[in-house]
């Protein structure tokens, strides 16, 4: 038996699997209940899977496609194809047949894993325009050909009869760093999706370096290991799933437990109770307006509590950001407004035994981040790119900074050019893009440093901190800067805002596009006497045009005069990715809706209106 050297993720499953041994790997609903899978079983059924592809004459350096939800065979799958020395190719399960024939097709890819039938059925529309395409595994039961298409258990039955005479352990002992572990498609905000080439290198060095900063500094020790349960909800084709959820369990020995989907999500935090989870900031975002609603119609007594208890928690958040121990009375008074407030808001969110939560994928609002530091969750906000596998720095549990995504991690350089933008060198930066060339040219300096494309600045303390992104910048028709991200998370505190859209590029003012949350608008229409039988009427009401004048008011009121937002409009109907708004990771396509809305937009301008 072949001892693997530790250049891929592969390898140090290999490594855990022998520690691990019997402990949980992993944890699914089934029939109702929670079911465990060990190391032992899944590094059997990892050497059976890897067995089948290697049946088929996959060969290193081929293209395996992953199409489907989180689940444990998402895992399996990765670690399968790059047992082999293949390739994986995510693609979110929200995509679209279009979107994923053209991934598919763009990687090349030779097989490709399905998660149900749904989306076997969009890759079957896609099969006659992929002629690289041979195989196609569904992970659910389903009936299939068994020729071109066929389930995960008959390729697992296939692997586990086919001897392969120590090719497997050859592969997986031949694996360098500098060898392609995976095309990881970016979300394509402005235009289609761009392959980003991952190497094996990338992801060990990313997930080392990063969980070498999560230690406690008295004694060395780690602070995540095998007792911690890890929430996988954030989809794996998202890299910062991939690499501190997927990767860090594997590289902790933490157990992950796998979501039902993400609208059981509240559900499963109270069930499971975990101890980290991976999420982009809406999720905080929802969890915080969630409360916050809640809270406000608290009358009297109960109310007064609350509020004491808000109060406590905002004193203990430069305790839980230095990580130091509370003292004195307000030690007594924390521990009341604990007992009396903040155990129950923490259980009710299936948080109570949450240690951290790693927020990335898009700047975390300084009162969420705040809100829930203050309660005792540690929310380590860090910033990271697709392209940089992802992370390149975080806040340490021992040194947050709320507003800020922390400092670099172990051998990331981190610069600003003369025009803000952020800069980064390190060990985790892509090879490149995927048969593009001309833009892996326009990415990746001379001198090894990536663009990010994002905008930055480093406190006096070492801090970055990100502005806003140059793709988005608006400038308006009287030369001012405005970074529409900043707005638009503002406006989305106010709890009748879901979503919003700031439009203002070459234009004389600022405008927005709104999209209410509806479910909130309608019990402030029921409380209020607003009568509607549609969300179209609802809009239409003056008394809703007036709330949402005093909310945008209200949330913007901190901005300069050439940010205040002068006209809006209502929308009825939410942006999704199905709709054509939103790419799966939740970001808005500013182009798309420039062009959908572009009547509302025009009629928010009117010739010779205000200048």
């Amino acid at each position: 038996m072949i001892e693997y050297d530790h250049n891929s993720m592969a390898a140090i499953f290999q490594k855990n699997s022998a520690i691990f041994g019997e402990k949980a790997y992993a944890s699914y609903k089934k029939d109702g209940r929670w079911a465990d899978i060990s190391w032992k079983a899944m590094n059997s059924l990892v050497h059976d899977l890897a067995n089948y592809l290697i049946s088929i004459g996959m060969k290193k350096g081929d293209r395996v496609g992953i199409f489907s939800p989180n689940r444990w065979e998402w895992h399996l799958a990765a670690l399968a194809i790059n047992s082999t020395g293949a390739v994986d190719v995510p693609i979110y399960a929200t995509n679209s047949a279009e979107e994923t024939e053209y991934i598919l097709g763009n990687s090349d890819s030779k097989a490709c894993f399905v998660g149900a039938e749904e989306h076997l059925a969009k890759v079957l529309k896609a099969r006659s325009k992929l002629p690289m395409l041979e195989k196609v595994i569904i992970f659910d039961e389903a009936n299939v050909s068994q020729k071109r298409e066929l389930t995960l258990s008959k390729a697992l039955s296939i692997g586990k009869e086919t001897p392969n005479s120590g090719t497997l352990e050859q592969r997986m002992g031949s694996l360098r760093p500098s060898d392609l572990s995976t095309l990881m498609y970016t979300s394509g905000t402005t235009g289609n999706p761009k392959g980003v080439m991952l190497t094996h290198g990338n992801f060990v060095s990313n997930v080392q370096n990063t969980f070498s900063e999560m230690k406690d500094l008295k004694t060395g020790r780690g602070l995540i290991g095998p007792d911690d349960v890890f929430l996988s909800f954030l989809p794996l084709s998202h890299s910062l799933e991939r690499t501190a959820g997927f990767h860090g369990a594997i590289l902790s020995g933490a157990k992950t437990v796998f979501a039902e989907n993400l609208g059981k999500l509240l559900a499963n935090c109270k069930e499971v109770r975990p101890s980290i989870i991976i999420s982009v900031p809406r999720i905080y975002e929802k969890f915080h307006a969630g409360i916050l609603t809640k809270s406000a119609r608290v009358k009297g007594p109960k109310k007064a509590i609350f509020n004491f208890a808000m109060r406590q928690a905002e004193r203990n958040l430069p305790y839980v950001c230095r990580d130091l121990r509370r003292k004195g009375l307000f030690a007594i008074k924390y521990r009341i407004a604990e007992k009396l407030v903040l155990s129950s808001l923490k259980k009710n969110m299936g948080m109570d035994r949450l240690r951290f939560a790693i927020s990335g994928g898009a700047p975390l609002s300084q009162s969420d981040a705040e809100f829930f530091i203050g309660m005792g969750c540690k929310i380590l906000e860090g910033f990271g790119l697709t392209e940089t596998s992802p992370i390149m720095t975080f806040n340490r549990p021992w040194n947050i900074k709320p507003g800020t995504v922390g400092h670099p991690i172990p051998e990331t350089e981190i610069k600003i050019s003369d025009d803000g933008e952020i800069l980064v060198r390190g060990p985790q930066v892509m090879t490149g893009y995927y048969k593009n060339e001309e833009a892996t040219g326009e990415a990746l300096m001379p001198d090894g440093f990536f663009r990010t494309g994002d905008i930055g600045i480093i406190d006096g303390e070492g801090f970055l901190k990100i502005t806003g992104r140059i793709k988005d910048i608006i400038v308006t028709a009287g030369g001012k800067n405005i970074s529409p991200q900043n707005l638009e998370e503002s406006l989305k505190k106010s709890p009748f805002i879901e979503q919003a859209g700031i439009i203002g590029d070459g234009r004389k003012y600022l405008t927005a596009l709104i999209v209410p949350e509806f479910r909130e608008l309608k019990k402030w229409a029921g409380e209020n006497g607003v009568k509607f039988s549609s969300r179209s009427d609802l809009i239409a009401s003056e008394a809703v045009r007036t709330l949402f004048r005093k909310e945008i008011d209200a949330h913007t009121s901190h901005v300069s005069r050439v940010e205040q937002i002068r006209k809006f409009t209502i929308l009825d109907a939410e942006w999704t990715q199905a709709s054509g708004e939103l790419t799966p990771t939740q970001k808005v396509k500013r182009k798309i809706i420039n062009g959908k809305y572009a009547k509302e937009i025009e009629a928010m301008y009117p010739r010779g209106g205000p200048a």
